[in-house]
């Protein structure tokens, strides 16, 4: 048996976000929102968003942003421009929402990723995790809309508790090594802290790595975030 790691985001409770939750918006919070961006009127798939149930995604704070809101962003289907939208809400119009995992966004993949796509799943279930999508392959799989090309990335989000085994780490070096695609993503932690799964696996012991959290950005010690056991 593989070695077990917590899977899940410590609960939280109601009203408190964290980087990378998926929320959907309340309808009229949405229609307000737009009303105040003159600029946004003619950008396609937004005045519909929030009522067909789409999501937004909580981003980091920028500087001037502060707690009373949520901050939150929304990218637009390559063939729309590409553009990313930014904005901040008030928490209680907003919901969170779980969002799909490898194997239920798989089927929205290009056929050519189905290899990689196994591998990945059962390098997960060695460790008893379960990697979730970010990036185009979890647009595509919550809103229908076109987000995938034949140049997109597979980023992957892999919630779990540290220390982090390097035999996860070395796992994923190994299938990013001959994928078809580029493989990218973090390791997430139970506070929403995000850890570039490669720079924490080449990081030199006794160094540091970057940690991305709602606030800000950190420099955060190897040491604890990682260890030499492996399944």
């Amino acid at each position: 048996m593989g070695q077990t790691l917590q899977t899940t985001i410590e609960s939280r409770p109601p009203g408190t976000h964290s980087r990378q939750d998926l929320v959907r918006v309340d309808p009229h919070a949405w229609a307000a929102w737009l009303r105040s961006r003159d600029d946004l009127a003619a950008v396609p798939h937004l005045a519909g968003w929030a009522e067909a149930g789409r999501p937004l995604i909580v981003r980091r704070r920028v500087p001037g942003e502060g707690a009373e809101t949520v901050p939150l962003g929304l990218p637009l289907p390559p063939a729309d421009g590409k553009r990313r939208i930014g904005l901040a809400l008030p928490a209680e119009h907003l919901t969170r929402m779980d969002g799909p995992s490898l194997v239920e966004a798989a089927a929205h993949a290009p056929a050519a990723w189905g290899g990689t796509i196994a591998a990945l799943v059962a390098l997960g279930e060695r460790y008893d995790l379960h990697p979730r999508p970010f990036g185009g392959l979890l647009w595509q799989a919550v809103t229908g809309l076109p987000y995938l090309t034949a140049t997109s990335d597979l980023d992957l989000l892999w919630p779990c508790q540290a220390p982090i085994p390097t035999g996860l780490l070395d796992g994923l070096a190994t299938i990013a090594d001959i994928a078809p695609m580029r493989l990218d993503g973090e390791i997430l932690l139970p506070d929403g802290t995000g850890l570039h799964w490669r720079e924490l696996r080449d990081a030199p012991e006794g160094g540091t790595v970057l940690a991305k959290g709602l606030d800000g950005l950190a420099m955060r010690a190897v040491a604890p975030l990682r260890t030499r056991t492996t399944a």
